[in-house]
Formats: structure tokens, C-alpha cells, sequence
């Protein structure tokens, strides 16, 4: 009777076991493996369909293996877990970039750089230090200075530069990277002089009294000194992509789409990844060369096939549709308020972007536009609509960045059309750029419509953000702070411009989290913080939802994780 009993409660324990595994319940058995990372005790805000929170979260083999309460992440805690008491900090997946230029911006960071210099003074020490500090250097490089500093029109002067560097060629950029700025030394090796014809796609900035060229090159016409300037090395684009990796993971960022890559910045990408350095996800944007024709879609389908895989994917070309506002090259669909009424550049032809865009869309690739003005916008869209009518809908997921001003007509036609609005939101506030070299030359009617991103969002449009850097800081939580309160995020003594754009935190988070994922069609591994995702994060040292939005910009991040690795932080240290 006993051997009966015994046996008897053997088959009971063999049976409940067995029902217990088949209704999935929460105790583990005692073989199960421990994740090799467990965090617990945070705020986690996981962005997930239902913007749900939770608790901790597991980490196996750089995926997400659970998330959820501090009770439930104990089923994944073994004896060689290891195990962070995130102590209440505010978590968020890893954020992501749809807009930025790390290669270019690196290299800048290393060279004569003006970012974030507040005037002419600073620019003419800078430049004359770096001049004394490299006197083997044939070029005086670098940029970053602001239109703002040379008034209307944003048009720097050669004598400066002549004064400071008379004996070598200098050139630097703005720091929109739409005007040049040259000396005379390199004015002459270029040949460019007061009989030098504009390029279709440019302007040379001349004296009004003589004619001569004097400094500045708008656009496409900075190419006729570009062109001679020394090419980077390959050792130049590897130490600028790897100063532009520490600063992103810094921020938290774990995804970027990069605005303009050819062959040989791709290559810098792979030879990280090779060696186990890239520390991010990576679109990029192959640059259409307005200079060429058609023909040059079979060169790109060759960078793509050659480098999608792995942690990069080279499945997007880039189009530059306009100049920007400043210098009256954006195009725009009214006349500037100028003596000569322009109404900007656009760069591709209408019907001809019509049929590049529609053939991309054929060939698979999704398109990054570069649009300012209402009317490249409108251009963008119709070379979209385009695309859609000749091939259907692919679900490219196409995109428009920077959109300074959009015609009110064309704002439903971004859901319509499925094309994703990039907005850089850190520029939507009235700074100089604005209320000196914007508003008087195009009027506050149509100043009103700049940056609209709360109408794009209520009219059932995608928003993503990306920064543009080094156009601009790649902090996001200055980005997030000026899209909430249309201020500045560092002087936010200001009125908020058009405030009825504002928007909320949670949408300024999904922009820099599930919508960028979907922009950078990684949305299904990355963008939010969910089992079988890759294991990206942030933690931060406040709780967003918790602070007044004017302290945002001054969150920093503590620890990073990419694929479960930490690329910024410690997590022995929170």
C-alpha cells in the first residue's frame, strides 16, 4: 500500500509539474539558465504599443529576454546573472538620430571649428591660433560659424580671412554647411573672379560695388574650391567617426541615420564594425549626385548590396531638393522679400525628381529628402506621390528632413502619402537665425507655418527627430525641450514661437525612439524595449515625466547599452 501511495504521488507531482509548464506559469524550474544581465527596481518607460512601465528587465546574448516587475525578472536571475539596482533611475530604449553627419562632424571636431562661437571675435582668435598652431598644413580647414554673425543675407567676407591667413588657402564651412567661406588665396586657385558665371545650383557672393567674389559661396558653388582641397584619408573619416560614437553613445543614442554617405564612409563604418568598434545602428543615406544622371542608380545599387548587412544598412539615398532660408536658396512657392524677388533654388528639377524618386521607389530604395521651403516640400511630395502611382504602395518609408515651412495644403498629404516628417526640432524657436535672417524676408504670414509639427501629428502624419549635427547640438534632450516649449533649450527666456506647435513628451520620446526605429526600418529589433528586441537602453539621472519641460535639456545620460554591452557608463556606478 505504501509503494502504491508513493508511486501514486510521483504520477501527481510528474502531472502538475507538466500543467503548470503548459499554463505558463511564472516559476521556473530549477534548471533553468539565468539572462546574463538583469536590471531591476527603475522607471522603465518602454515605449511599447501600450506606452507601457515597468519595473526590470533581463539581458541574454545582447536581446531582451523579459520585461516587467521586480517579482517576475527573479525567474531570469541565476547564479552568474549579473545584477543592477537601477535605484529608481528613469530608463528609455535607446534613442536614435534620423538625421546626422558623424564622419563630417568628427572630422570638424578636430579642426579649425567654430561651433558655438558666439561672434567675429572668437572666429578671427580660432582661426589665427589654428593658423600659428599648423604651419605645415596646406589647407586652413574646418567650420562651423554662424550666418547669423554677418547679418542679412549671411554672407562672410575674404578680407577677414586674408588678414588672419594670407599666405595659404582657407575654406570653412558654415555651420548649416550650405555656404562657404573663402580666402582670396583660395578664390584665386580656384579661378573663381567677377567674370565667373553662378552654377545652376549656387551663387557666388560678389561685392556690389565691383562685382568681384567676396568670401562667400552659396551652395552649389562651393564645389569650385572644394574640389581642390586635399582628399581625406581614410585615418581622417575612422578617428572623426569615433569621436562622433563616444558623443552619441554619451547621449544615449544607440541608431543613426546618416545624412549623406558614399563609398568611402562606408567603408570607415564597416572597419569599425570589423573591429568590433561601431557601437550604434546604421542607415545610410547614399548621396544623389545632381551632377549625374540616371545612370547612377546601378553605382548605388552596387553600395547597397555591398554594404547592407550586419549592423549597417545602406538602403537609402539621400536627395537635396533646396538650399536653406537664410541665404534665400530654399525654394519657396511666393517670392522672398528681396529686390530681386527669388524664390530660391531647387536643386532637381521637378519632373525630373518625379522620375528619379519613382524609380527608387522601384528599385527598393527609400528616399531622405532635403527640404526647406514650402515649395521643395511640395516637390517632395508630388515626386513621392509619383512613385505611388507608377509602383504602388512599397512601404518604403520615404522621409522629409528639416521642413522649416510647409504650405498648410500640403500638411495632410504627409499621412496620405505615408511619408515621414524629419523634423530637427531644436531649431523651431525664434533665435537669430530666425527673427533677423527668416521673418523679414519672408513675412510672418507665411512665418507661421515653420516647423508645424503638432499639425503634421494631428493630421495623422509619422514625426521623427534627428539633430543634423554638426549643423546643431546632437543632444536630444535639448531637442526634446525646444519641441515641447518652442523655446531655446539653453535661454528659455523667450516667448515661445507659434506655441500652438507645441507638442507633448510623449511624442517628442517616440520621435526619438519607435518612430526613428521605423524611419530607420529597424523598428521590429530596436525603438522600443520589448522581449526579442535588441537590448538598447538609456539611463538617465531624472524622470522626464516628473520635471518641469524647461529642465530637460538638462538631463545627462548615466549608462548606455547597446546589444547589452555598455558603450557609455558603468552600471557597477549607478
Amino acid at each position: 500500500m505504501t509503494q502504491f501511495l508513493s508511486v501514486a504521488r510521483i504520477a501527481s507531482f510528474l502531472f502538475l509539474s507538466s500543467w503548470l509548464l503548459a499554463c505558463g506559469t511564472d516559476e521556473p524550474a530549477s534548471t533553468t539558465p539565468g539572462a546574463d544581465a538583469v536590471y531591476k527596481n527603475g522607471r522603465i518607460y518602454t515605449v511599447d504599443g501600450q506606452r507601457s512601465w515597468a519595473e526590470a528587465l533581463a539581458i541574454s546574448d545582447g536581446k531582451i529576454v523579459y520585461v516587467g516587475s521586480n517579482d517576475g525578472v527573479t525567474a531570469h536571475t541565476g547564479s552568474n546573472t549579473v545584477v543592477t539596482d537601477l535605484r529608481g533611475r528613469f530608463v528609455l530604449p535607446g534613442l536614435q538620430d534620423s538625421h546626422v553627419h558623424p564622419i563630417g562632424g568628427g572630422i570638424e571636431a578636430s579642426a579649425c571649428n567654430l561651433n558655438d562661437q558666439p561672434g567675429l571675435a572668437e572666429y578671427r582668435t580660432i582661426i589665427g591660433e589654428y593658423a600659428a598652431a599648423n604651419p605645415d598644413v596646406p589647407w586652413i580647414l574646418g567650420g562651423g560659424w554662424a550666418m547669423s554673425v554677418f547679418g542679412p543675407g549671411g554672407s562672410p567676407n575674404r578680407d577677414i580671412l586674408d588678414e588672419l591667413v594670407p599666405d595659404r588657402p582657407v575654406f570653412l564651412s558654415s555651420q548649416d554647411g550650405h555656404t562657404g567661406w573663402a580666402n582670396s588665396v583660395a578664390l584665386e586657385m580656384a579661378g573663381i573672379d567677377k567674370n565667373t558665371p553662378d552654377p545652376v545650383d549656387g551663387r557666388i557672393d560678389r561685392d556690389p560695388l565691383t562685382g568681384e567674389a567676396s568670401g562667400g559661396l552659396q551652395e552649389g558653388a562651393m564645389k569650385l574650391v572644394t574640389r581642390l582641397i586635399p582628399a581625406t584619408t581614410d585615418e581622417d573619416r575612422l578617428a572623426g567617426l569615433r569621436y562622433a560614437l563616444a558623443m552619441l553613445n554619451e547621449y544615449g543614442i544607440t541608431g543613426i541615420q546618416d545624412a549623406n554617405v558614399d563609398a568611402d564612409s562606408l567603408d570607415a563604418y564597416k572597419e569599425l564594425e570589423r573591429r568590433g568598434e561601431l557601437s550604434l545602428h546604421v542607415v545610410g543615406s547614399i548621396w544623389w549626385d545632381r551632377e549625374r544622371d540616371m545612370g547612377q542608380i546601378a553605382d548605388i545599387i552596387a553600395l547597397r548590396d555591398k554594404y547592407t548587412g550586419g549592423l549597417i544598412d545602406a538602403g537609402t539615398v539621400k536627395i537635396m531638393q533646396d538650399g536653406v532660408m537664410e541665404n534665400y536658396t530654399a525654394a519657396m512657392l511666393e517670392p522672398y522679400l528681396v529686390p530681386d524677388g527669388t524664390r530660391g533654388i531647387p536643386m532637381i528639377e521637378p519632373e525630373l525628381l518625379k522620375r528619379v524618386v519613382s524609380r527608387l521607389d522601384a528599385e527598393g530604395f527609400q528616399v531622405h529628402f532635403h527640404a526647406i521651403g514650402d515649395a521643395a516640400v511640395r516637390q517632395s511630395l508630388d515626386a513621392v506621390e509619383e512613385g505611388l502611382i507608377d509602383n504602388g504602395r512599397l512601404g518604403h518609408r520615404h522621409h522629409i528632413s528639416h521642413l522649416q515651412m510647409i504650405d498648410p495644403q500640403d500638411i495632410p498629404r504627409f499621412k496620405e502619402l505615408d511619408v515621414v516628417a524629419n523634423f530637427q526640432p531644436l531649431w523651431a524657436y525664434a533665435d537669430l537665425y530666425v527673427t533677423e535672417l527668416t521673418i523679414p524676408f519672408i513675412g510672418e504670414e507665411r512665418a507661421r507655418w515653420m516647423y508645424p509639427i503638432k499639425s503634421v501629428q494631428d493630421a495623422g502624419g509619422m514625426i521623427a527627430f534627428g539633430s543634423d549635427w554638426s549643423v546643431s547640438t546632437a543632444n536630444p534632450y535639448h531637442q526634446m525641450e525646444t519641441a515641447i516649449t518652442r523655446k531655446g533649450a539653453v535661454d528659455d527666456d523667450m516667448e515661445s514661437m507659434i506655441p500652438e506647435e507645441r507638442i507633448d513628451l510623449e511624442t517628442a520620446i517616440a520621435a526619438f525612439t519607435i518612430n526613428a526605429a521605423f524611419v530607420n526600418r529597424n523598428e521590429t529589433n530596436t525603438g522600443s524595449l520589448e522581449v526579442g528586441k535588441s537590448a538598447d537602453l538609456v539611463v538617465l539621472d531624472r524622470n522626464l515625466f516628473e520635471i518641469e519641460p524647461q529642465a530637460i535639456s538638462e538631463t545627462k545620460a548615466l549608462l548606455t547599452l547597446f546589444q547589452g554591452r555598455p558603450v557609455f557608463g558603468d552600471p557597477a556606478a549607478l
